[in-house]
């Protein structure tokens, strides 16, 4: 870099006349040490370079040079153990310093510039966008991506969740929007695509598979640690974090999504294609369509299908939420088939329920008849109690109760006041009430309680013809228990008590 006339005269003034060494004209004016040296270098004249000090690790430098072109991944802990068996003295702080100067750097990887044909190919990946507060629940934003590699065509689409049935509906929501399919699509090796990977040996996602098979494209995978690879998709995910997501507000995720729809039909298709400089992305993508292949007329099943257990509650736990279902399915295994927007439980074939799916968490999501079905259910359970325990109690009352029911009385009721009666008068008392009031040809509870009342006006008349009860000789020993005996005066006893406090006074 050039400097000025004046810089140059005062860096030879400083060290001629003052005569600074490089550093402390450097460090006061302000300039790189390396433009001090060229310019005193220019003028003649020999830099003052402070004499250096003698490093105690310099008798062991070669040692470690040669150590570490051997074994370049030896830690310099380990070193400094092998150095100071050899005499060195240094702290091991400052020899890890030391050693990361001179341990052998691998040299810089050349890649090939990657180029592909239209059509041919597209790549595919996740990008984190952080969280979303939905309710009580915070759910990660996950950005499902996948770009055409000739024509740079992007699809965005945001997600709760990198799940795989997420991953699946990325496919086939790209597919559908760019209506035509690439031949290979690109993966990282991630759990949605890649399973288990041991060299040339890969054992791909089941499910990916089936995907591919439906849509006819090959999935492929790069290979470890060559990002390279799918660099597309790594610069366009980067692109949509600075260009479309940073600064932005949404109202939930359906206000998001549709933002990015206009977004990548908008400025992202406009910009220039880097395959041609001369077309924009739109409209290498347009050309691109012609060597792209169509898409099946039904799309591939992404449903989250997961097999759920009823409890003795009527209600079945899945993603954090619980959905009701009918009370005649409870503690059953029954299997879940939820999309975006709704949720199915299943009982085999048979459909349950279907209910809005929720992305809260701890909530009840409920069909009102579903409620309702169980009370009517609880109260009529609750009558068959009380007619059973009654029947149990009084075998009498079945005939009872089934000339009512003839007559459409209230079973629930009726079992009910006759088992309070029960409960007050006894089982004998209630077989007369209960016959009492069949023989009238009224099976009621009133009949029963009218019955009983005249049990107890009768018994109430015997008990008032009883003859007067007799008088009974007792004993003169006997009689001299019941003496009733006077209580004397307690005042001498008073008086005696005055007397003694006045004497002693």
């Amino acid at each position: 870099m050039a400097i000025s006339p004046e810089l140059t005269a005062q860096i030879l003034r400083y060290h001629h006349a003052e005569h600074w060494p490089v550093g402390t004209i450097s460090s006061q004016l302000g300039v790189h040490r390396e433009t001090v040296m060229r310019v005193l270098t220019q003028a003649g004249a020999a830099p003052i370079v402070p004499a250096q000090r003698t490093s105690g690790v310099s008798p062991y430098l070669p040692f470690i040079e040669e150590t570490l072109k051997q074994f370049p991944n030896l830690t310099a802990s380990r070193l400094h153990t092998m150095v100071a068996e050899r005499g060195y003295e240094g702290r091991p702080d400052h020899f890890r310093h030391i050693v990361a100067r001179h341990r052998p750097r691998p040299p810089a990887q050349a890649y090939l510039r990657l180029r592909t044909l239209p059509g041919e190919q597209g790549q595919c990946d996740w990008g984190h966008f952080g969280h979303i507060q939905i309710g009580q629940a915070r759910r990660p934003l996950m950005a499902f991506v996948m770009v055409l590699s000739w024509s740079r065509r992007i699809f965005l689409r945001f997600f709760l969740g990198a799940h795989m049935e997420n991953f699946l509906r990325g496919h086939v929501q790209a597919f559908e929007s760019w209506e035509c399919v690439p031949r290979v699509v690109l993966y990282d090796n991630l759990k949605s695509a890649v399973l288990e990977r041991r060299g040339p040996a890969i054992r791909f996602n089941p499910t990916l598979l089936a995907l591919s098979a439906h849509y006819r494209f090959e999935a492929r995978p790069v290979a470890p640690a060559r990002g390279n690879e799918k660099g597309r998709v790594e610069r366009a995910i980067r692109y949509i974090r600075t260009a479309f997501f940073e600064g932005r507000t949404f109202d939930g995720l359906d206000d998001l999504n549709a933002q990015a729809d206009a977004w990548v039909n908008g400025a992202a298709s406009a910009r220039r294609c880097p395959e041609d400089s001369q077309l924009s992305v739109q409209q290498a993508f347009d050309q691109e369509k012609a060597h792209l292949m169509d898409i099946p007329v039904t799309p591939f099943c992404c449903d989250e299908i997961r097999g759920v257990t009823a409890a003795k509650t009527p209600y079945v736990r899945f993603d954090l939420n619980d959905y009701s279902i009918p009370h005649t399915h409870v503690q059953r295994s029954l299997s879940v088939h939820a999309s975006l927007h709704e949720v199915r439980i299943l009982d085999g074939q048979q459909a349950l329920a279907t209910h809005p799916r929720c992305w809260d968490k701890a909530q009840q999501i409920e069909i009102e008849a579903h409620v309702q079905e169980l009370v009517q259910h609880k109260r009529a359970a609750r009558a068959h109690r009380d007619t059973d325990r009654l029947v149990h109690a009084l075998p009498q009352v079945q005939d009872l109760l089934t000339e009512a029911a003839k007559r459409g009385e209230p079973l629930g009721r009726i079992a009910r006041e006759l088992q309070e009666l029960l409960d007050v008068h006894g089982r004998t008392q209630m077989t007369a009430a209960v016959a009492d009031a069949m023989s009238r040809g009224v099976p009621h509870p009133h009949a029963v309680r009218l019955a009983l009342q005249h049990q107890r006006q009768r018994q109430r008349q015997r008990q008032q013809q009883t003859p007067p009860p007799l008088g009974v000789a007792l004993s003169a020993q006997v009689r001299a228990r019941d003496i009733a005996v006077r209580p004397h005066s307690l005042d001498g006893y008073d008086r005696l008590t005055q007397e003694s406090d006045d004497a002693s006074n």
